[in-house]
């Protein structure tokens, strides 16, 4: 249900976001209801904030020293530099003057904020999150319901970002900032866990092709049975076709057959089955009729798909068949392949 609401009939998935976090097993993963940005709450920060007005930004927050290459500034006493730099702080306490006057309890930064801005916010009650990575900071304002500003001259074209609580929770040794109630009801956070990156790169793949299969089945509700069922039921009609036919088309159609095939062989020899074995058992089953059999990997042997409640969406059953056949269309075109010899160099001298 939580799937369902969260597409409600699209296949975006920029509101889902996956933090990979090492330690444990796969069976410590969860889903929240809500958005985790992988920061930390920066010291003398306030650790949580009900009804949050949050301003995302990606701007410098330095004290706005000189920075054109090959400039010189020249002073001829120390009270000189010490006036210079004060110029400097004071010119980033009016940036943070008007950051503060869009009326924000939170600001969110893609770049660095320095020790004295930070000190600044914190004097003013207000949670500033810096070095925010890009894709965070723009899946956060997509979810908040708010824009990434840059400038803060006009308080009133900044959209601001909302939710209703901002707070720090711990996950395995690492703190982060988790954001619930957002303007985006759809948001959420899946948190991965595993033993080392690789199980956790591994796993984000997997989850990422499982998420796009259900987005689409959202969309198309129609769902076939699993485990090969598919391919052996079209395998069969094909192989009956084949039979009907006279002259070399038959042979076509038969390779066609023992492609459809491939399918429910690979599923055998990726859980580590003996594939040859079970193949000709499922080619004796679907010759019953209304055989609903196929591979149960975790027994290894056939089984009944639809007791066993294994199945897979319509939509992507479909183009994975018309693209193969596509493909293959493609290439049986291709009549030869004329190869010409690289033109030589003429010698210049």
């Amino acid at each position: 249900m939580f799937i369902l609401s969260i597409w409600q009939g699209s296949t975006n998935l920029e509101s889902i976001q996956i933090i990979k976090k090492p330690g444990g097993s796969l069976r410590d993963s969860f889903l929240d209801e809500g958005f985790i940005l992988d920061k930390k709450i920066g010291i003398g920060q306030p650790k949580r904030i009900e009804n949050a007005n949050i301003l995302v930004a990606n701007t410098a927050m330095d004290t706005d020293k000189v920075k054109i290459y090959g400039a010189r500034v020249r002073v001829d006493s120390m009270a000189r530099v010490a006036q210079i730099e004060g110029a400097e702080k004071e010119k980033m306490k009016e940036k943070v003057q008007k950051i503060i006057a869009h009326g924000i309890n939170c600001f969110i930064n893609r770049q660095l904020i320095y020790n004295f801005p930070e000190e600044l916010f914190a004097d003013a009650g207000i949670l500033a999150i810096e070095h925010a990575d890009f894709d965070g900071i723009e899946r956060l304002a997509l979810v908040t319901g708010g824009e990434i500003a840059s400038t803060f001259d006009n308080p009133e074209s900044v959209k601001l970002g909302h939710c209703k609580l901002i707070e720090e929770i711990m996950i395995g040794e690492d703190k982060l900032i988790h954001f619930s109630g957002v303007d985006m009801g759809q948001a959420c956070t899946i948190v991965l866990r595993g033993a080392s990156n690789h199980v956790l790169d591994e796993a984000e793949r997997s989850l990422h092709d499982a998420l796009c299969v259900l987005s689409q089945t959202v969309v198309d509700s129609r769902v076939l049975l699993g485990g090969g069922w598919p391919e052996m039921v079209m395998a069969k009609e094909v192989d009956e076709l084949a039979r009907k036919t006279p002259g070399k088309k038959a042979h076509a159609i038969e390779a066609f057959s023992k492609a459809l095939q491939a399918i429910p062989t690979t599923i055998a020899d990726n859980a580590g089955l003996d594939s040859a074995e079970l193949i000709s058992q499922l080619r004796a089953e679907h010759h019953k009729e209304g055989s609903k059999a196929g591979i149960d990997v975790i027994t290894g042997a056939v089984g009944d798909m639809e007791k066993l409640g294994i199945s897979e969406a319509f939509k992507v059953k479909q183009a994975v068949l018309l693209s193969a056949t596509e493909a293959a269309e493609m290439i049986l075109r291709v009549d030869e392949i004329i190869t010409c010899a690289p033109r030589r160099r003429e010698d210049r001298m």
